[in-house]
């Protein structure tokens, strides 16, 4: 079946499980003159190309819930991990609309200023500059293939959340708008193996280490993708599409680069250039270290509902849920007092004063997951990997300072414990638990219980 391109018929997040109308959006070509000819003459400028990329994803209107960098907040309010104050009454429809898992047919799908307008906008740039950079003669080989692989990378991490969030997509790899606007929504499994595709070309693309804004020399800055950044995602991505092996294979190459990455402390993890760290986003908001400390650390005053600050706080059940003398419930969770309610908040990132020094940068990729990822893909090829699954399962625990796990070695157990593990090691970071949820297929038997909680219904889209 064909559908417009400039009208797909999607929701805000077309996941199963959601009550409502679909929307029509419209995905126009970018308008940024950084994707012409010229751009392409020079080392410099066509790194720049790339850079504005990862400039527009930290600086996106996190606030509105309306940007990429924003989905560690709506997924949290679309999933158990978080609370939106004031419920239906918060004066942001859309974040009400995410917590209520629900769609709003008055909700505004104009051609900006939703996730699904920036993933596509961003993609019709990385596809722009993969062409340009192949035909350029001006840009020097290294460069060349530096940036050809930050560009695949970056088309497969945007189509990784476009086909988690959405499901079925339109998947382009062209540039060519008039050709993309009667595109097919492709399946799952072949937005999969496109991301498999591009992930497995830029690790073969990707320096080892880290390079500075003109793609080529070294730096500590681990803000720029490398090939390891590549083999994270890709990890992720065979896990996801269960290809349990493959997982296994690729997780234990970073984990395995012991030079570069190391489990940090808990209270260095969200760290700039923190040991952990895999990529991370480097701020561009006058002012502030992280969107994600900005929206989440409360202040004194507590969280309100009537601005577009502060409009979130921890749920009681992801709360409940950490385990007696959990460091991370110490170290990652704060909270404030306002006329005898207690307020907690996510605390992973600690800098929220503006105009303090740059101590933090927003985690998108890191170790912590990747031992997650290999305990998972051990624990479905069961056997002898089970005791594999439960050592790496440990080294999580034994970071936040709780005993080894002492349940039973089976699939069954050992599948429950690393989720329940991912809960708490991954809240409120890019969507973990609301991804997880929907891939394990505990979606309507969790949200059923939670959706009450939120004054909501929980039901299945008919479509």
């Amino acid at each position: 079946m064909k559908v417009k391109f400039s009208f797909i018929l999607a929701s805000l997040f077309l996941i199963a499980g959601i009550c409502g109308c679909n929307k029509m959006l419209e995905v126009p070509p970018s308008p940024l003159a950084l994707t012409s000819d010229n751009v392409y003459e020079t080392n410099a400028a066509a790194a720049s190309v790339l850079t504005g990329v990862y400039t527009a994803i930290s600086s996106g209107n996190m606030q509105l819930g309306q940007s990429i960098d924003a989905i560690s907040m709506v997924s949290g309010l679309s999933a158990d991990e978080l609370t939106l104050y004031g419920g239906a009454a918060n004066f942001n429809a859309i974040l009400v609309q995410y917590y209520e898992n629900r769609l709003n047919s008055g909700l505004s799908t104009s051609n900006s200023g939703t996730i699904w307008s920036e993933l596509y906008s961003d993609i019709y740039i990385v596809n722009i500059a993969m062409e340009r950079l192949e035909s350029s003669t001006s840009v020097t080989s290294a460069v060349r293939r530096q940036l050809l692989g930050e560009a695949k990378f970056l088309r497969a991490f945007f189509y990784f959340y476009l086909v988690n969030l959405y499901g079925s997509v339109p998947l382009t790899t062209s540039s060519d708008y008039t050709a993309n606007s009667s595109l097919a929504k492709a399946s799952v499994q072949q937005v999969y193996h496109q991301i498999v595709a591009d992930l497995v070309g830029a690790q073969s693309e990707l320096s080892d280490g880290y390079v500075a804004s003109d793609a080529l020399t070294g730096t500590a800055e681990r803000v720029r993708p490398n090939k390891w950044a590549a083999t994270a995602l890709l990890a992720r991505a065979y896990l996801y599409s269960q290809n349990w092996d493959s997982s296994r294979v690729v997780a234990t190459e970073i984990i395995n680069h012991s030079s570069l990455y190391q489990l940090d402390s808990l209270n260095g993890v969200f760290l700039k250039n923190s040991t952990e760290a895999i990529w991370q986003l480097q701020p561009v908001n006058a002012g502030w270290n992280t969107q994600d400390a900005k929206i989440f650390v409360l202040p004194a005053s507590g969280p309100t509902s009537n601005s577009v600050n502060y409009p979130v706080y921890l749920s009681p059940g992801l709360l409940s849920r950490f385990e007696l003398n959990d460091r991370r419930r110490m170290d990652w969770v704060d909270s404030v007092i306002v006329n005898g309610t207690v307020y907690y908040f996510p605390y992973k990132y600690k800098s929220a004063t503006l105009y303090t020094p740059v101590t933090e940068y927003t985690m998108v990729l890191r170790l912590g997951e990747q031992y997650l990822i290999r305990a998972e893909a051990e624990a479905n090829l069961g056997g002898a990997f089970l005791d594999s699954a439960r050592d790496d399962l440990n080294v999580i625990r034994q970071r936040a300072g709780l005993a080894d796990y002492a349940g039973p070695i089976d699939q069954f157990s050992m599948k429950a414990s690393i989720l329940h593990e991912r809960k708490i090691e991954l809240f409120t970071e890019w969507g973990h638990r609301w991804l997880d949820l929907k891939r394990t297929a505990s979606i309507d038997s969790v949200m059923s219980n939670v959706a009450p909680m939120k004054s909501s219904t929980w039901c299945l889209d008919p479509l």
